[in-house]
């Protein structure tokens, strides 16, 4: 069963306005199936098979010269020189003015593929990313889904087509098969515990400020080894960042991004919850509830290819916003994320702290949660999170 990727608008036009589709994203999110879905009249060759990678490291002019059309390139941070070739017959096509060739190329590691785009292909691809599966997209499918179960499963598209029974398997073979080998590898790590441990210790950091020297000490290594670590999970869409918001004001703020994962699914399975009702009773539901809602906004972003500019705001009096959405012509909206399902009238507190300290520049705060939004048709600024819509 497939399920209906918001991205494929997006990606369906590229097309029209450049020859090349740099798509990234995590292992398993669905780049492979998507590409050949929408573009199923392009042939496909994956850089894994290490036959196809040889022939490619041999002679990459002669590999690009055997499909005419254009062809799905899958993987290609395994040969990232790729992108030099690329650019090499887009521009014999523009001079020529001969059949444009048309590429797409997917790739799990940001840092590998982008390094090479920069170099090469300014003004000739669309870099896309799609990430694990949004809310709005699982909910189109299973609209009767409860919080705890989208927060346990995540969004891997393979947990979701797979039955309720295929989580645990298919989180493990995931952890097991990419993140324990193959990034392991990649940073040369000779203490599998230690870097095992480093890793679960970061899913239950969720939510909180990064401080590479408290995580250093509690997995027993330097603080320079937790930053190579922690460069290598963002690089490879396991982790990611919401920076601090920086204003001209005069408050002590907080320097340190706050830390989330990609997938709330695999952050469970790290932090060895297996149910719902598990979940249901764990002190960092809150924290997986709002990592599931940031990872909202940023995913509803990137399928229309756009950008996410989120934020944070907490000050040295404890005064805390969750999350500040930047817009293009620098306003702001505010949100607070709540777990509860009953409504609190504290919950708007610091809300109207952060509309009294930035003034105009915020157009907007809403208190997310869990809640039925019927029950506060007297009030406004408050939603549930399935309702929630990027700006």
């Amino acid at each position: 069963m497939l399920i209906n990727r918001e991205i494929k608008n997006i990606l369906s036009s590229v097309f029209d306005y450049l020859p090349v589709i740099t798509l990234t994203g995590p292992r398993q999110s669905g780049k492979t199936t998507l590409c050949r879905k929408i573009f199923g009249n392009l042939p496909y060759v994956n850089l894994e098979d290490e036959s196809i990678r040889s022939e490619i490291e041999y002679d990459p002019k002669r590999f690009l010269a055997k499909y005419p059309d254009g062809v799905i390139i899958d993987e290609a941070q395994r040969f990232s020189k790729i992108f030099s070739y690329l650019q090499v017959a887009v521009d014999d096509d523009r001079m020529t003015d001969a059949t444009k060739r048309r590429y797409i190329v997917t790739g799990s590691s940001n840092f590998a593929l982008m390094q090479n785009v920069s170099q090469s292909m300014a003004g000739r691809t669309a870099v896309l990313t799609l990430l694990p599966l949004s809310n709005e997209e699982i909910l189109e499918q299973y609209s009767n889904v409860a919080t705890s179960s989208l927060i346990l499963n995540g969004g891997y598209p393979a947990v979701w087509t797979s039955g309720d029974t295929a989580r645990q398997l298919l989180i493990s073979n995931y952890y097991n098969t990419y993140i324990e080998r193959d990034l392991r590898q990649l940073i040369n790590v000779k203490d599998l515990h230690l870097f095992n441990n480093f890793v679960r210790l970061c899913a239950g950091r969720i939510g909180t400020e990064f401080n590479a020297s408290a995580l250093a000490g509690d997995v027993g290594v330097s603080a320079t080894t937790i930053r190579s670590w922690i460069s290598i999970l963002e690089t490879s869409y396991i982790i990611h960042f919401v920076p601090p918001y920086y204003a001209n004001i005069n408050k002590r703020l907080t320097k340190s991004p706050k830390m989330f994962f990609h997938d709330t699914g695999l952050a469970t399975w790290l932090m060895g919850i297996n149910t719902t009702s598990q979940l249901d009773v764990h002190p960092l539901r809150g924290s997986l509830f709002e990592n599931m809602v940031v990872n909202e906004l940023i995913k509803q972003k990137l399928n229309r290819g756009q950008q996410p500019q989120l934020y944070f705001y907490r000050d040295q009096q404890q005064h805390e916003v969750d999350i500040l959405e930047e817009m293009p012509d620098g306003s702001l909206n505010a949100y607070e994320v709540k777990s509860a399902m009953t409504y609190r009238q504290d919950f708007f507190k610091h809300l109207t702290y952060i509309r009294d300290i930035l003034g105009d520049k915020i157009v907007s705060t809403k208190v997310i949660y869990d809640g039925t939004q019927e029950n506060n048709q007297d009030f406004d600024g408050i939603i549930n999170f399935r309702s929630l819509r990027a700006k």
